[in-house]
């Protein structure tokens, strides 16, 4: 169904924070129930205001009706909105009602920014101790990493090696940095002249290694190095590794290799938990919702101070051997 369809066409994203505009339209014959396709309540839990979820609110059936395996109350928390939340639960919204992975919005809320959203209930647990330190945790870790840039960055997370070691695995050799060469008037300049002043043509095998409590971290920070199928292989020996390739063109695409076997590809890390995820799976995706980098340290147990380990400079500058790295 589109929008045109439910008597939302035209409705701009602004829109959907006022007020006045979305209830002109439910008064008109606009349908309460769907828009785009999915729910509407779900739509405005997410991006709407209090006041524009409360109106679509009282206008639905079911408000704790599912989308996807999850209602809108379960969106509102997902997507850091706790006002729309609390609107939610004042109209009927269920905020204890098991959903992905056995969490409720409640129980999730806890984990988040804001754990007094709900009175917890008698008889309702709460977070585990492993829980409570994971939050912790992830909040440590996104604060650690900051607001970084990482458009067009390559990252493999490597669990329990250094360095040292990730650079033997490679069989990468050693490049010091060295006073830039002299450049082509009429090339563009180069943007990562302060992390390493490389030959232009040397661009694509070219990683830094850095070491992290926890393991180290393989960074390219303009290209998709790292996370290739063989690089992974080799660093994963005996351990487990996160690729992460933040593409332009499609977004965040992250991979799995532990021990030598890919576990996962084509993954999205920092996104929405999947319907069949786990209860880990679940936590994970919110504690580091829209942080790809963080997720991917975290999934392999890094422990980064700072985001030096992804924008450098790193502890090493090496360069990869001429091989087929896109096999195992």
């Amino acid at each position: 169904m589109t929008g045109r369809e439910h008597g939302w066409a035209g409705v701009g994203w602004k829109d959907w924070q006022d007020h006045g505009v979305v209830r002109w339209r439910l008064d008109r014959g606009a349908d309460p129930e769907g828009w785009g396709g999915g729910r509407l309540l779900h739509h405005v839990a997410r991006f709407g205001s209090p006041e524009v979820v409360a109106e679509v609110a009282r206008r639905v059936a079911d408000v704790d009706a599912l989308e996807d395996g999850t209602t809108a109350l379960w969106e509102a928390v997902l997507s850091d909105r706790p006002d729309n939340a609390r609107a939610l639960a004042a109209a009927g919204a269920d905020p204890w009602r098991p959903l992905v992975g056995g969490w409720s919005p409640g129980r999730l809320g806890l984990a988040g920014p804001t754990p007094d959203l709900f009175p917890l209930p008698e008889g309702e647990r709460g977070l585990t101790g492993a829980e409570r330190a994971a939050a912790r945790e992830g909040r440590r870790l996104v604060a650690a990493l900051g607001d970084l840039y990482y458009d067009g960055t390559g990252l493999a997370c490597v669990a329990g090696i250094d360095a040292e070691e990730a650079v033997h695995r490679l069989e990468a050799v050693h490049r010091a940095a060295a006073p830039p060469e002299d450049e082509d008037p009429d090339d563009p300049p180069n943007p990562y002249s302060d992390l390493y002043p490389y030959d232009r043509g040397e661009l694509g095998l070219t990683v830094g290694v850095t070491t992290v409590p926890g393991g180290c971290v393989v960074t390219q920070p303009w290209g998709y190095a790292p996370q290739m199928p063989g690089v992974l292989a080799r660093l994963s020996a005996g351990t487990v590794c996160y690729g992460l390739y933040a593409n332009p063109k499609s977004g965040d695409q992250g991979s799995i290799v532990r021990d030598g076997t890919v576990e996962g590809s084509d993954l999205h890390p920092g996104g929405a938990p999947d319907p069949d995820a786990t209860s880990e799976e679940v936590l994970a995706s919110y504690l580091y919702r829209h942080n790809a980098v963080a997720y991917s340290c975290a999934f392999v147990g890094l422990r980064p101070a700072d985001a030096r380990a992804v924008t450098g400079p790193p502890d090493l500058w090496v360069e990869l051997p001429q091989r087929d790295h896109w096999n195992l």
